[in-house]
């Protein structure tokens, strides 16, 4: 919805503006969220609770419970918990799993609480009052204009692919319409599984198998750093530079350091779920519309822009 662009721009003025008859009872929102299992996830969690904490400070009539699970079991668990124990006015979710974690999400909704879905969709369509997530096909889209740009006059190039998804299949359907008919040729594509050993695995074969590579697309920061591993490992120096994606400061870093190894990056960003809580507290808290999709678009991190993609005290 177009309206939506424009709510998290208001939300501090509406929460400082709020007046005492949206603070008459304490509302819980419970936050459900994956552990911090890998990198991504890592800087989720981080910004988790730095919102909570913020939160908490700007919203007196709002509580928030946070939890993290490592296997969507225990997720199930902890929201069945929230439910029980903090009789929660809503709950912010990102799904371990899109199955198992379904029927407690259903059973939240059909209790009359607000429920909000990050990144992982339900099996479910219809479930959520508001739909928080990136923008994969952009996200493909964005690294390949990059490289038509990067790579005026063509080239071979490799393909290192998440887990096997539909957000993964959108990513490299918007990858491969932009480069079409830029003279780019993709020699090689495989599934690096979103994981620096895979990667690193598939990135030596690829450098076994052809002599010349002239830029890798990793997809992802955390493929980006097992295929300059292998890079580094085999002593190539055909290979001008790798895309990788979703903003690890690591990267970001060496994008403002003007490294001709990593010249940029695309958002993906996991601060994505501090706007799916913000979002909430303005629903709970406001007659501000909040409902339905908001689509968080990839921007593309160069040296230029780097300074605002970048979280020294993130672990991601």
């Amino acid at each position: 919805m177009s309206y939506m662009k424009n709510i998290l721009a208001g939300a501090t003025a509406i929460a400082l503006g709020a007046s005492a008859a949206y603070a008459q009872d304490t509302k819980v929102i419970g936050v459900s969220i994956p552990a911090a299992t890998h990198g991504w996830a890592g800087g989720m969690n981080y910004h988790a609770q730095e919102t909570v904490e913020r939160l908490e400070e700007v919203y007196p009539q709002l509580d928030f419970v946070l939890a993290t699970a490592s296997d969507a079991g225990k997720q199930v668990n902890d929201i069945e918990d929230m439910v029980a124990t903090r009789n929660i006015s809503a709950l912010v979710v990102l799904p371990f799993e899109s199955d198992p974690l379904t029927p407690p999400v259903q059973a939240v909704a059909d209790s009359g609480a607000w429920v909000t879905v990050v990144d992982r969709g339900l099996s479910v369509e219809g479930i959520e009052d508001l739909y928080v997530a990136g923008d994969n096909e952009g996200f493909g889209r964005v690294s390949g204009e990059y490289m038509a740009s990067k790579m005026p006059d063509g080239g071979k190039i490799v393909v290192l692919r998440g887990i096997p998804t539909t957000i993964d299949n959108m990513r490299v359907e918007g990858f491969e319409g932009a480069i079409e008919g830029s003279g780019i040729e993709i020699i090689g594509m495989e599934h690096g599984n979103w994981n620096r050993d895979d990667s690193f695995n598939v990135m030596q074969d690829f450098l076994s198998k052809y002599d010349q590579i002239d830029a890798v697309w990793a997809s992802d920061d955390d493929m980006a750093v097992g295929v300059l591993a292998a890079i580094d490992a085999a002593g190539r120096d055909d290979v001008q530079f790798v895309l990788g994606g979703a903003g690890m400061k690591e990267m970001v870093k060496r994008v403002m350091d003007g490294d001709s190894m990593i010249p940029a990056d695309v958002t993906y960003p996991p601060s994505m779920i501090a706007t799916a809580i913000e979002m909430t507290a303005v629903g709970l808290t406001s007659n501000a519309p909040v409902a339905g999709t908001f689509t968080i678009g990839s921007v593309l991190i160069t040296p230029e822009n780097a300074e605002q993609f970048y979280y020294p005290d993130s672990p991601f």
